[in-house]
């Protein structure tokens, strides 16, 4: 079969991820402090740019069972080189924020492209494959926050150089590589994808993990944005946080590893999910108690295996659960709902904290993920026995 091959696409989500992590770690750090902007004002900013990565997802996975996904992709591709090259000049206020809304459309764009085309692969199954992406994408991150910490202080500009010269290498491998018939047309069958529904049991546990999933991006964005003021109003550095994250993105990738292999002994989606929902809120309750760099660095540890459970379990549980027709629309609406968790987060923990305390916040996201779990596992358990699977 002419199909795009896995490893292609894991070097795609490799890539792309060094770029995009890259701006993400120093978004909130360099509007407060460089740009004089307040941590609401940042939320706004960050909303906004979540706003637009939902609709970019949306909108690419749509065309995606529509239209040539090739040409899909290199466009978001291209697009998100333009962008970023305008940044390296253009960083300043309200120039950034701009670029940073636009970037977010595209790396929407591009992220569901990577995922919707990670469903025509079938030497493998489906939990193989999104595991496979998101330690890709993780690997990416290693690289591209070890190189922030040490590329911010030199200027943003810098920052927005390495990211350009990475999308553009991005580009030139999925040029070469992703132009394959049986993955970049889709498969023509005779129901129009928008005819196509999910069996009730599917559509509801499908919308429940996606809530959830939303609300997981909620809780985990505070350790992406407002943590970051925190840590350093601590008097510990930049570079020090931005190495949590390659810490983080380290473990990720040995933690997928564990995780697959037991996967391959206990089939779980669904206890996977509970797990990492759990230690993501076991990463916040630590927090109440510690406020040394030692303890941030366990705090890190325990939000790390709860991430590499749970954030790679939902795409995967998605695929399973929605016929071919419509992979490319459920797998946009996926990363549309973790978009939305991603921007309503940064912009509710400035309001909480601006109102109440950085403690109050901790328990808060503590209390939100012991609830997730709960609610999410009654659900589930009524609707999983009736559920049809397309893919395994």
């Amino acid at each position: 079969m002419d199909v795009i091959k896995l490893h292609w696409l894991f070097l795609g989500s490799l890539i792309n991820n060094i770029a995009v992590s890259t701006v993400w770690p120093l978004t909130t750090v360099y509007m407060h402090n460089a740009l004089g902007k307040s941590l609401t004002e940042v939320g706004i900013i960050l909303f906004l740019y979540s706003a637009s990565n939902v609709l970019g997802s949306y909108i690419a996975g749509k065309l995606f069972d529509r239209h040539n996904r090739y040409i899909l992709t290199i466009f978001g591709i291209v697009s998100s080189v333009l962008i970023s090259v305008a940044l390296i000049f253009f960083n300043g206020w309200p120039y950034y924020p701009v670029g940073l809304v636009l970037f977010g459309f595209t790396t929407g764009w591009n992220l569901t492209m990577i995922n919707s085309l990670g469903t025509t692969v079938h030497m493998k199954s489906g939990r193989y494959i999104f595991n496979m992406l998101y330690l890709a994408q993780n690997v990416g991150v290693v690289f591209g926050t070890m190189a922030v910490g040490y590329l911010y202080p030199m200027g943003i500009g810098h920052v927005f150089t390495l990211t350009s010269v990475i999308l553009a290498i991005y580009g030139i491998s999925a040029i070469l590589t992703y132009h394959k018939k049986d993955s970049i047309y889709p498969v023509k069958t005779e129901r129009h994808t928008s005819k196509v529904k999910l069996p009730r049991p599917n559509w509801v546990i499908v919308t429940t993990f996606f809530i959830a999933l939303a609300i997981i991006w909620i809780v985990y964005e505070q350790w992406v944005s407002n943590m970051s003021v925190y840590i350093t109003g601590a008097g510990i550095s930049l570079a020090m946080y931005s190495f949590l994250w390659t810490l983080n993105a380290f473990l990720l990738v040995v933690f997928q590893l564990l995780i697959n292999w037991i996967a391959q002994k206990h089939d779980s989606l669904y206890f996977q999910i509970y797990f990492g929902m759990i230690f993501i809120g076991l990463s916040f309750f630590t927090l109440i108690f510690t406020h040394t760099y030692a303890g941030f660095v366990i705090s890190m540890v325990v939000l790390t295996l709860g991430e590499a459970s749970v954030i790679p379990s939902i795409p995967a549980l998605v695929n399973e659960l929605t016929p071919l027709e419509v992979k490319g629309k459920y797998q946009g609406l996926t990363n549309s709902w973790a978009a939305i968790g991603k921007a309503f987060g940064p912009l509710l923990g400035g309001i909480v904290i601006d109102q109440t305390s950085y403690g109050f916040l901790f328990i808060v996201c503590t209390v939100i993920c012991v609830m997730l779990v709960i609610i999410s596992q009654i659900i589930a358990q009524f609707m999983k026995k009736r559920v049809t699977k397309y893919s395994e």
